[in-house]
């Protein structure tokens, strides 16, 4: 079973569409701005009234979900060979990132929705640590997939993409006795969750037809809540383009300040350090976090103090203004997890 179904669009002769991925932290919760139900994310034909790409992607987001852009940068380009126009030309859709401030957000009056990203990738979310779904579910299944490959060469292949996106050492799990013991012990083996491979291991879990969108799905064959926790599936490929957005973030803001463009103009050093957290889905060193932003100049005092309910309030802070200047930030990274 696949979930692409007969668009409005796809009659047309034309054969570009422009698809936004527009990203918002509100309540320290990364979330996607979404259409039809949830299923969709803004999209539409490129138009001849088009001056541009970007000028497409403005009018159909505003369109369709009346929320004004700030920020946007072109994501990649798909060619989606399920879906072809009235010649038979296959679609090509060019994908936009675009970054909205808590401050921007606004009671949409259309039906357009803002959901938590990891609603589509419960399996990226470890900031109460490994979620069970991937040793109890994900990575038994993978295993299996591994296992089905025609030949040893394939099954060993298969098996070594498991351990470096999933950051598992299978040959451990196999070993081991139960879960526990597997992760008492993998921790000395040198496999590390990579937090910016969102995209890789949602090409693998389509490539083992272990989710709807793949033509290869056999959810008979697989447990019966299986659909429940795999994450919420998307017509055409647009989960896909939520996980080429979700790698391109999780890369960029270890070396450039694109948190900026999501936090309001006054904010806690806590409430800067959660929002990271958000966007990279683990936890961050607090300490570590805050020498980085001391060492780099990223942030000044307002010398005012939050209202805060329990305890000492907190000081409040805002971005320097120079640090657009990007030749200053190219070397700097975020710190790792705990």
């Amino acid at each position: 079973m696949t979930l692409s179904y007969s668009h409005a669009h796809q009659q047309g002769s034309g054969t570009t569409e422009v698809v936004a991925v527009l990203v918002a932290i509100t309540d320290h919760t990364a979330r996607v701005l979404t259409v039809d139900q949830g299923k969709l994310l803004p999209n539409g034909p490129l138009m001849p009234l088009h001056r541009s790409l970007q000028a497409g992607v403005r009018q159909w987001v505003e369109e369709q979900t009346q929320q004004p852009l700030g920020y946007l940068e072109q994501l990649y380009t798909f060619v989606d060979t399920n879906r072809r126009n009235i010649d038979g030309h296959a679609l090509v859709y060019v994908s936009y990132l675009g970054l909205v401030q808590e401050t921007q957000l606004q009671a949409l009056q259309s039906k357009a929705l803002w959901r938590d990203w990891y609603d589509y990738f419960p399996w990226e979310n470890h900031l109460d640590g490994m979620p069970n779904i991937i040793m109890d579910f994900i990575v038994p299944a993978l295993l299996d997939w591994a296992n089905s490959a025609p030949d040893s060469i394939a099954q060993q292949r298969r098996r070594q993409r498991i351990r470096l996106c999933w950051g598992v050492d299978t040959e451990l799990l196999d070993s081991a006795q139960d879960k526990n013991t597997y992760h008492q012990s993998s921790t000395t083996n040198g496999y590390d969750w990579v937090s910016e491979h969102v995209l890789l291991r949602y090409e693998m879990l389509y490539e083992a037809g272990l989710i709807p969108e793949s033509s290869n799905y056999q959810p008979q064959k697989l447990p019966k809540n299986w659909a429940q926790i795999i994450g919420t599936p998307m017509y055409y490929d647009h989960r896909r383009v939520i996980a080429t957005a979700i790698s391109r973030l999780r890369a960029k803001i270890e070396y450039r300040p694109l948190i900026f463009g999501l936090m309001p103009d006054i904010f806690t050093l806590s409430q800067l350090q959660q929002s990271v957290e958000a966007l990279s889905g683990v936890r961050l060193h607090k300490q570590n976090f805050r020498r980085l932003l001391d060492s780099q100049n990223l942030v000044t005092e307002t010398g005012q103090s939050s209202s805060a309910q329990r305890g000492r309030p907190a000081k409040l802070y805002r971005f320097c203004h120079d640090i657009e200047l990007q030749s200053l930030l190219m070397d700097s990274k975020l710190p790792k997890r705990k």
